[in-house]
This record gives structure tokens, sequence and C-alpha cells, in this order.
């Protein structure tokens, strides 16, 4: 399905953070490199695929924070242990699409990547039709 046929139906766009639970020893072989690239491909052919980008470190970062009616501003790296790396923002037609093709997505790195782990949020992204027109 082309982009401009996929515009017409009724769609909804997905932010998919991917983060990274447990890192193995090696560097991603070029397989699985090679078919990220191509699932890429694929999603943009299909008009799905809106952006997609891989993520400095979080020591690279810093955290706007607002609480106790003060905002502050803590740097880089964060606590987490589970380290955000990329995203994707997707528009399709449901969420159950959203999810397919970020299980695609970890499936690539199962059969490629011997010991990756990790975990993606598939999270709506709101647009002007969701909120009610002013009164």
């Amino acid at each position: 399905m082309n982009a401009v046929h996929m515009n017409k139906e009724k769609t909804m766009r997905y932010l998919i953070t991917l983060r990274v639970t447990k890192q193995p020893d090696s560097p991603p072989s070029p397989e699985l490199m090679e078919a990220i690239t191509k699932l890429g491909e694929e999603a943009t052919r299909s008009g799905v695929l809106l952006d997609t980008a891989g993520l400095a470190p979080s020591a690279e970062g810093v955290r706007v924070s607002l609480a106790g009616g003060r905002v502050g501003v803590t740097d880089g790296p964060f606590t987490e242990s589970k380290e955000l790396i990329s995203y994707a923002l997707y528009q399709v037609r449901s969420k159950e699409e959203a999810v397919e093709w970020s299980a695609r997505f970890l499936r690539l790195h199962q059969d490629h990547w011997a010991g990756w782990e990790g975990e993606a949020d598939v999270l709506r992204v709101f647009g002007p039709e969701d909120f009610a027109a002013p009164a």
C-alpha cells in the first residue's frame, strides 16, 4: 500500500522506543544491519515509516523536571539500567500493526545477534483529532 492511499484511510501515529536490556560483548553483525535496513526500506515503501533514528547515550543528555514548584536540570547519564537507543515513528491503521512492526524489528535482533535482549515501547501519538474543539 503506498503512502498516498494510506493517508486516505483512518490512521494513527505510534512512537516506538527501543531499549537495550542485555548487551552482548560482540558488536552487531553485518547481517543484522542489512536486515534492519531492509525492514526499514519495506516500511518506507509501505508508507508507514515516517521517521527513525538512533539516540546518543544518556551520558550526552539532560533531564528537565518540574517538582515542588521548581524546574530542575540534571545532566546524564541517567541511572536506569536500560539505555534508550533508538526510536521509530509509524503511521498505521491500528495498534496491532505498530506492535507487529516492533516485533519484527526485535526478531531481527534475535535472529542475527546472539545474546542481545531489549524491549520496545509502543506509544500512540495524539493529534488534533484526539481533542475536543473549544466550545
